[in-house]
């Protein structure tokens, strides 16, 4: 075994695997093009390019009748196909779509319909698909983050990464899991390299994950992460002094008791933090059992 060629070859999978990541997954052009040869055309007739890439026929002496030159009308690459132009709303009335069109669904397989159908949102662009939901809708707890990573992009269901295997084992903890929860995100399409969401994606998106949380109509809404809450409990406090205490979220249609906690991935990276998440989750178990959530 050439444990060289293997290394190379991991290499580049981490390469590959990093624009990946960073939302780099379309190529310019298929072939090379000489920017030197370019460059030493004469000023007054600008050339086409030439094409990069000779065998052994077209080498002078090679003995081989040579390929005839490409014509100077025609490139000698092929082109990338032409961007199309995007029409981009001004903010507010991205954000007034948004509102009139979250209000139409009248259940939850109509606002997904609808968000499929939504433009007003440029994250929707560079998505592979849409991430709506996941668990049980008639769920008494409804646990909310900030957005879809990689994983979820490619699956289209809300925490089923690194992050996601985590929730799951809390939600296990305090005798729940994804039959008896519902789970959803503020965003619903992946921000390109997982970058966070600006705060006019969050504006676009917000009418459409409240409407979302009336629809569902929990008992406790869990807030999974600083964003979530900060988004959906209308607070600029940090996560660390917001988590852990009950507040009143209005649904539209009645007044819900509402949790913030640590999102899971800040638990891999912190993992000292679990302590307090775990006294998080007792508190949703407390409420939930009907002896806590004062």
């Amino acid at each position: 075994m050439d444990v060289t060629a293997d290394r190379d070859f991991d290499d580049w999978a981490d390469i590959l695997a990093f624009h990946w990541e960073a939302g780099v997954d379309v190529a310019i052009g298929e072939v090379p093009v000489d920017r030197f040869a370019e460059s030493a055309a004469e000023p007054s007739r600008p050339r086409a390019p030439v094409a990069p890439a000779r065998d052994a026929a077209a080498i002078p002496g090679s003995g081989a009748p040579r390929s005839p030159a490409p014509s100077r009308n025609q490139p000698a690459y092929p082109s990338a196909p032409a961007t199309p132009t995007l029409v981009t709303q001004p903010p507010d009335e991205a954000v007034m779509g948004a509102r009139e069109a979250a209000r139409a669904a009248a259940s939850l397989d109509e606002l997904k319909a609808i968000l499929d159908g939504f433009e007003g949102c440029a994250l929707k662009r560079t998505a592979s698909r849409l991430v709506f939901a996941d668990g049980n809708p008639a769920a008494k707890v409804m646990f909310v983050g900030e957005a879809p990573g990689r994983d979820e992009d490619q699956q289209g269901l809300p925490f089923v990464g690194r992050s996601g295997k985590l929730l799951d084992l809390m939600l296990a903890a305090i005798g729940l899991d994804r039959t008896s929860a519902y789970i959803a995100n503020v965003i619903p399409w992946r921000p390109p390299g997982n970058r966070t969401p600006t705060p006019q994606e969050t504006a676009v998106c917000l009418p459409f994950i409240a409407r979302q949380i009336e629809l569902a109509d929990p008992d406790i809404l869990v807030c999974l992460g600083g964003p979530s809450a900060q988004a959906l409990l209308g607070t600029t406090e940090g996560i660390t002094k917001l988590r852990g205490r009950f507040m009143d979220y209005d649904t539209g249609t009645r007044t819900i008791r509402a949790i913030a906690t640590f999102h899971p991935a800040y638990l891999l990276r912190t993992p000292l933090g679990k302590r307090f998440a775990w006294r998080d989750m007792l508190a949703v178990e407390a409420l939930l059992a009907g002896k806590g959530g004062a």
